[in-house]
């Protein structure tokens, strides 16, 4: 028999229970915390009837797990297998391990791998500083594009038409610095091309800066690598310094994309 392919933009009818149990995963993914069968429901829409089974197969297969009193439910440890699989083999990174090893070295500064996804940025590797005052993050958590360095200069890729339709409006703000006015957005993705890195300045986290470069593996850039520093670590030859190094990293991996495989 015919093997029958799944074409990118073929028009589907989706599968139901199966767009309910992705909703679940991702809810329950938001880092939140466990949630009751009613907060679920409310949140997704779902009939408690119907959610109740679905989370029961779910923890049957070991994607959920319930707490003790068995009314509040989380990730279960199948999900980090899946998880830590999609790393293993994502090729970008393992191409830029080293990459992140030296930058972190040299620095000793927090120093992450994003990929966007959709409006948001996700941590796919990150190096920890040797400073006991550092960024807190985490492989796998989203953050919004907008307010990220990693985000922005991902973003700048793009077309601002492209971008508008991108993010989700209104813009959330996390800090009091935050850019959300549409234009303000706009004049900064402006600047992020014609300089060719971002500046996150505590746009994310209150007393972070960071800063971020695309990853030219790509056209549009899928990836970014950033370096985070405390502000009150910065001095005056700092993000000269950062650029220099984040510039001299990503040069080397564009000389070498003729070599790599298609990704």
């Amino acid at each position: 028999m015919a093997e029958t392919g799944v074409a990118r933009g073929e028009a589907f009818q989706p599968v139901k229970s199966a767009g309910r149990t992705l909703d679940v995963l991702e809810a329950l993914a938001d880092g939140a915390g466990p949630r009751s069968l009613g907060e679920l429901a409310r949140a997704l829409s779902i009939p408690k009837s119907s959610l109740h089974g679905i989370l029961r197969t779910m923890i049957g297969r070991g994607w959920v797990e319930a707490d003790l009193t068995g009314t509040r439910f989380g990730l279960g440890v199948r999900s980090l297998q899946v998880g830590a699989a999609y790393l293993e083999t994502d090729t970008v990174t393992g191409l830029l391990s080293g990459v992140l090893d030296q930058l972190a070295g040299e620095f000793g500064e927090t120093v992450h791998l994003g990929r966007l996804d959709g409006p948001y940025v996700v941590y796919l590797a990150k190096r920890e500083s040797v400073h006991p005052l550092r960024l807190y993050s985490a492989i796998g958590r989203h953050l919004p594009a907008h307010a990220t360095a990693l985000g922005k200069v991902l973003l700048a890729e793009r077309t601002d038409e492209a971008v508008d339709r991108l993010l989700h409006w209104p813009l959330a703000a996390l800090t009091r610095q935050t850019i959300t006015d549409p234009g303000a957005l706009h004049d900064e993705l402006a600047t992020i091309r014609s300089r060719g890195y971002a500046v996150d300045r505590e746009e994310n986290t209150d007393g972070i800066v960071c800063f971020a470069m695309a990853v030219p593996l790509q056209a549009p850039a899928t990836d970014a690598i950033s370096l985070s520093i405390p502000a009150t670590r910065l001095d005056t030859t700092t993000e000269p310094r950062i650029v220099t190094a984040l510039t001299t990293a990503l040069t080397q991996i564009r000389a070498a994309r003729p070599l790599l495989p298609t990704l």
